[in-house]
């Protein structure tokens, strides 16, 4: 009989029951907030606390991911990490460290204004909300955060500095010989003052303001562009790569995705690329998140060349310039800008069939080609398996190696905003090129020699160059290895004009804009000539205004070319202002679009600091305190960061640029943001589908010798998500309520080690809650509530188990592996239920463990054995080293392998010592014989060869 079944007459007045938890947890609660127990001292500012028990102490940073307020609330999954970073937060706060901990926002979004569009609810009425709702079940698990320091991304008073610092961004410039950020001001005081050559040579002075203002902008970190997107006419926006499906269509509402280019703000994240890659290596992060940021940055070298055409040159890079020899046609993307100038009207004498699609002329097979190749992921214009697809602009380049005419085309592999949007097909060194070469016809010569006896198509290996020389232009390369070649032909193309040596990256400049009303909005303003222009700080914040319609305009979902109109643009009296930027008053236009959702993400961590600081966005005193670098070449940034491994690209690399950049401009003292990082698993669960292909609500159903059934139908059993649709959702609140949050605590920190994914399991519950009445019953006489305690010493067995779990636990604790020092605690607990009464000696320490992870029950304890305090800022048991020294050690002992004996001899014991014991212990087993050999392995065994 369960003790919720059990009459109220069998349970024990005074035992822990999931009612008294509650009691209990609230009662607790309210006490740490009317305290402030959790609020971590400043060092300077309206925050400092000279008086708190931490102010001056060594510093602990912890840090969640910024969650989402999402309108379902938490299921058992989510508090995973938030319920881990608390137990490591309270543990430090106890060795005496001074732990800044704190939960705030990330609460601009796509879902939020979803529901708007939907039942006409302002975005910041649900979010704040669900804000609400999301803190008080955090609350309810005991999560220890400083108050003082929530914020949220759609709070004026944060987003004020989102918007200063897009301003420090746009008013910068990548100065690639300093390696770092600089103010755009001092880029024109070089362009003024001759040490900074214009681009054509021309002296600043003669250039015309507009001529200036795009070279200038062309500089900035943060700027305009015409780039290549994903429009979804049927959702009225662009929508960023990870929003589209593999199958080409929009993840919210399934409408198609075509690539369009519109002018968008963009993010100059790709000057950043070598010091993103060279800093992982300052980073403790894990090796897998790592390799997918150097993957996702993919630095390659080689060279850019240019091929001559009848309009302009084609520029292309290759990491394999060496093989240059053999490009026999090009390729382009059909996005490319060059394409429109280089198709003719009609096709060119010589014009195979294969190369047309079928087309009378060049211009409608192009017409035709882009409007198919819009209607592609990424993915899927990339993907190795499917057929080669392009036509023929009807155009030449010439090789400038060879001086031979090679034919264009556009085919969608091919991408405008991966490299220059252009290749060189080499068919015989690549794979790809080869069998569009056999598609449509091409000739294919072998520059690199293959091994003997190669018979395969494309040779991707290395080896010797062949049919790559021209004397007459004086190149040759023929003979030479890879590395040697490619040094030569660098040489010889930028001694000709025809090329450099070049780097790229497969990080692509960071598009920056949205067509949606709920996010931040651009602190830009377009004057006359379209041209953008920064307001002033004093202007900041930009606040969102009020519109009638939330929705941006939605378009027939097929209709590809139709524009975007976004709900700011509706309001003609917002977006036409007038207002004096130093000149005088004049007419300006607003930006429309806003920030994505990564913008508030990407230096949250830095606004904990110093959440009431309306000067700064944090007191440098404070910045350096919390996030400065230890000493020298360390990066600094946060001591822990927790959250899931879905986020290891975009949100890490945004944050880490947003925050070199601060750093390079001087705001912040680390260059790295996250110090530390950690991922925690995912809590799965099953779920259950009945014969018609239904999901049945999982706690309905009932194992019967390893079969499934909902009532008297069988039922088959998956595994995977948690979530409303699988009927398998299981929330906190359900937890707290059986259990209480001590319990449900304990239950997800045992489960297994953090990092790891696992199922959850409700009916495992009930081993943590049992584990929390035993800790309960060392202290408290079930029957009568008084206490269990001695002040008479502990045995020696008794206090040599108390030291060596303290050990441990401390040891665990540090290294983050929650399970296995719950697994300690439990040890020393059902050590204690041997004895009559619990000695105070073990008693109080037990507690204080327990404290990280049961708080609530800890601080009951604590306060029962006669502390009037909180043992929030007590000192974490230390172990004595003199109690972990065991008094003896127990040898196994072999003879030719098998185990024949065991001996117990004095931890100091000799070796000689220990080998007589040994084989006086075997020596049944020996029958008289000598042994030819006795190995001692001392402390672990002995190995006898008879």
């Amino acid at each position: 009989m369960s003790e919720a079944a059990a009459p109220a007459t069998d349970i024990p007045p005074f035992r822990y029951t999931a009612a008294l938890a509650d009691e209990i947890e609230h009662r607790w609660q309210d006490v740490w907030e009317r305290d402030g127990t959790f609020q971590a001292p400043n060092p300077a500012g309206p925050l400092a606390d000279p008086g708190h028990p931490r102010a001056g102490a060594e510093k602990l940073y912890v840090l969640d991911m910024f969650p989402y307020p999402s309108g379902a609330g938490l299921h058992v999954g989510h508090p995973l990490g938030y319920i881990g970073t608390d137990c490591y937060a309270r543990y430090q706060r106890m060795a005496g460290r001074n732990v800044l901990h704190a939960m705030g926002f990330d609460a601009f979004g796509l879902p939020a204004e979803q529901y708007a569009v939907q039942t006409g609810t302002h975005p910041r009425t649900t979010t704040e909300a669900n804000i609400e709702r999301f803190k008080a079940q955090l609350r309810r698990l005991g999560l220890g955060h400083d108050e003082r320091r929530s914020v949220a991304t759609i709070d004026t008073g944060f987003y004020r500095w989102t918007q200063w610092i897009f301003l420090q961004i746009f008013n910068s410039w990548y100065d690639a010989d300093a390696k770092k950020a600089r103010p755009i001001a001092e880029l024109i005081a070089e362009f003024e003052g001759g040490t900074r050559a214009t681009p054509d040579g021309r002296p600043w002075a003669e250039l015309s303001v507009g001529e200036r203002r795009r070279i200038v902008d062309d500089h900035r970190l943060a700027y305009v562009s015409e780039a290549p997107v994903n429009w979804c006419p049927g959702l009225g926006t662009v929508v960023a790569n990870e929003e589209v499906t593999a199958d080409g269509r929009s993840e919210r509402g399934n409408f198609p995705v075509f690539k369009r280019n519109l002018k968008q703000w963009m993010m100059r994240i790709t000057a950043y690329g070598d010091r993103l890659l060279e800093d992982l290596d300052t980073l403790d992060w894990p090796e897998p998140i790592k390799l997918q940021q150097r993957n996702w940055i993919g630095r390659s070298t080689g060279a850019h060349i240019d091929f001559p055409t009848d309009a302009a040159p084609v520029r292309v890079f290759t990491t394999r310039p060496d093989t240059v020899f053999g490009a026999t046609y090009m390729v382009l993307a059909p996005e490319h800008e060059l394409v429109d100038v280089l198709t003719p009207a009609t096709w060119p004498e010589g014009t195979k069939d294969a190369w047309t699609g079928g087309h009378a002329g060049p211009r409608e097979a192009v017409e035709a080609y882009r409007k198919a190749a819009s209607a592609k992921t990424d993915v899927e214009r990339q993907a190795d398996s499917k057929e080669k697809t392009g036509v023929f602009v009807g155009a030449y380049a010439t090789n400038p190696v060879t001086g031979g005419q090679i034919p264009i085309f556009i085919a969608d592999y091919v991408l405008a905003g991966y490299g220059t949007g252009a290749i060189m097909a080499v068919p015989a060194q690549d794979e790809r090129d080869w069998a569009f070469a056999e598609v449509f016809e091409l000739p294919i010569v072998r520059t690199v020699q293959p091994p003997e006896g190669f018979d395969g198509k494309a040779y991707t290996g290395d080896g010797p160059a062949i049919n790559s020389a021209a004397p007459d232009r004086g190149i040759d390369l023929d003979g030479l290895g890879v590395a040697d070649a490619k040094a030569r032909i660098i040489e010889w193309l930028e001694a000709g004009g025809h090329g450099a040596g070049a780097v790229t990256w497969r990080l692509r400049d960071w598009l920056f804009s949205r067509q949606r009303y709920w996010g931040e909005p651009f602190p830009i303003v377009y004057d006359e000539t379209g041209a953008p222009i920064a307001l002033p700080e004093s202007m900041l914040p930009v606040e969102l205004p009020e519109v009638e319609d939330f929705s941006p305009k939605t378009f027939d979902p097929e209709d590809a070319d139709s524009d975007p109109e976004t709900p700011l643009s509706r309001r003609r009296d917002w977006v036409e202002v007038e207002l004096d930027l130093g000149d005088g008053p004049k007419r300006y236009t607003r930006e429309t679009n806003v920030m994505p959702q990564w913008a508030g993400s990407c230096w949250y961590e830095l606004r904990y600091l110093d959440p009431t600081d309306s000067q700064r966005f944090a007191e440098p005193e404070n910045e350096a305190y919390w996030m400065g670098p230890r000493g020298a070449g360390d990066c600094g940034g946060t001591d822990l960061y927790v959250g899931g491994a879905e986020h290891a690209v975009l949100h890490l690399l945004y944050a880490r640029f947003w925050h070199k950049v601060l750093y390079d401009l001087g705001h912040v003292s680390s260059f790295e943001p996250f110090r530390r990082l950690f991922n925690q698993g995912m809590i799965q669960a099953y779920a259950f589908v009945d014969p018609r292909g239904a999901y049945v609500p999982a706690e309905e159903v009932v194992e019967v010798d390893g079969r499934w059934f909902h009532g008297e139908t069988e039922v088959r059993r998956e595994y995977g998500k948690m979530g409303k649709s699988l009927k398998n959702v299981v929330t906190p609140d359900d937890m707290c309520a059986a259990y209480g949050a001590d319990t449900f605590r304990v239950y997800e920190m045992s489960m297994g080690p953090l990092e790891v994914s696992r199922p959850w399991d409700t009916r495992a519950v009930v081993g943590s809650y049992r584990f929390l009445q035993r800790v309960w019953r060392t202290v408290v006489d079930e029957q009568n509530g008084e206490l269990r305690i001695t002040d008479e010493p502990a045995d020696e067995a008794t206090r040599r188990l108390l030291h060596k779990v303290i050990d441990g636990v401390r040891a665990d604790m540090d290294g983050i592996r929650f399970n296995t020092a719950i697994a300690k605690l439990i040890e020393l607990t059902n050590g204690l239920t041997r004895l009559a009464r619990t000695p105070r000696e073990v008693a109080e320490p037990l507690v204080l463990m327990v404290a990280p992870f049961a708080p609530h029950v800890a601080e009951e304890l604590w306060h029962k054995l006669g502390h009037d305090a909180s043992l929030a800022y007590e000192d974490f048991p230390v172990a004595d080293p003199a109690l972990l020294v065991a008094e003896s050690v127990t040898y196994p002992v072999q003879v030719n392998g098998k185990v024949r004996g065991r001996v117990e001899v004095p931890a100091d014991a000799t070796e000689e010592t220990v080998r007589a014991a040994a084989l006086e212990a075997v020596a049944g087993s020996l029958g008289g014989r000598e042994p030819r050999k006795v190995i001692v392995v001392k402390g672990r065994m002995v190995s006898v060869v008879a």
